[in-house]
């Protein structure tokens, strides 16, 4: 059964190292959301995430919030094994499926067939599998023949068709998604949000973060409410959006120029 545990993970990123005076020309520049700390050595520091305990079984369908640098992201890659922790445990049972950018690693000098082959390998699904699909990838991806020729020769929209439906076929354990899938192809669009919900139906866990509150809504079925690289608040998605909007109308009118004081 897939779970993840997290117990007091931190995460510190060195973004300077130099002399007292580039370190507050630096400071002054910065725009790093996250909190900013410097030390004797001249370093600047920002904690992306704050000592998070976090334990997700399955059934889990987590939503996170917060803006711009309140460590969703960090919290994703995380997950995924990109960013090793600097503080405290992280335990992940099961197979993880980053979806963080669906034409990362396509070979565009291969086949769209020998493309679909590869990124199976990399999820970890073996050749027997993804043979038995491909039938069904291919005809989801409406390429017909196009499958036979190199990538390099795709328009932008069948190059995401191909990722799509490539990324798509596994059965995720553990699925992490930086933002919903979005396809700007209008008649592709209906079809991709039906295999892609149905993708989300298939894992145990799923992690997203997303600024869409309808996506948040119609998926997940808890919010992780994270700022400046801490937990505010985790629970029933209505609820923590209630407590959100209600922190962050505060701020944006609480010092009465429209501007928050805090970005979380």
């Amino acid at each position: 059964m897939a779970s993840i545990h997290l117990n007091d993970v931190s995460v510190d990123f060195v973004l300077y190292q130099g002399s007292a005076r580039s370190l507050k020309k630096t400071l002054l520049r910065s725009s790093t959301s996250g909190a900013l700390k410097h030390d004797a050595h001249h370093r600047i520091t920002v904690k992306a995430l704050n000592n998070l305990s976090l334990t997700l079984e399955h059934g889990d369908r987590i939503g996170l919030i917060g803006g711009n640098g309140a460590g969703k992201t960090t919290l994703l890659r995380v997950l995924a094994g990109v960013y090793e922790p600097t503080g405290g445990r992280i335990r992940v049972e099961g197979r993880v499926t980053p979806l963080f950018d669906l034409g990362l690693g396509l070979d565009m000098d291969a086949s769209g067939y020998d493309n679909i082959r590869m990124r199976a390998a990399y999820f970890g699904i073996d050749r027997d599998e993804i043979e038995r699909k491909m039938e069904d990838i291919a005809a989801f991806t409406e390429l017909g023949d196009y499958l036979d020729l190199p990538v390099r020769t795709y328009s932008a929209g069948m190059t995401l068709r191909l990722a799509f439906a490539a990324a798509t076929a596994v059965d995720p354990e553990i699925l992490l998604m930086d933002e919903w899938i979005a396809v700007s192809d209008v008649q592709f669009l209906e079809k991709a949000q039906r295999r892609a919900e149905g993708f989300v139906n298939r894992s145990s866990i799923m992690v997203v973060a997303s600024h869409v509150e309808s996506v948040l809504q119609r998926l997940c079925n808890k919010l992780l409410w994270l700022e400046r690289g801490s937990i505010v608040r985790i629970g029933p998605v209505d609820e923590v959006l209630a407590a959100y909007h209600n922190h962050t109308s505060h701020t944006v009118t609480g010092n009465g120029t429209g501007v928050a004081e805090s970005a979380p």
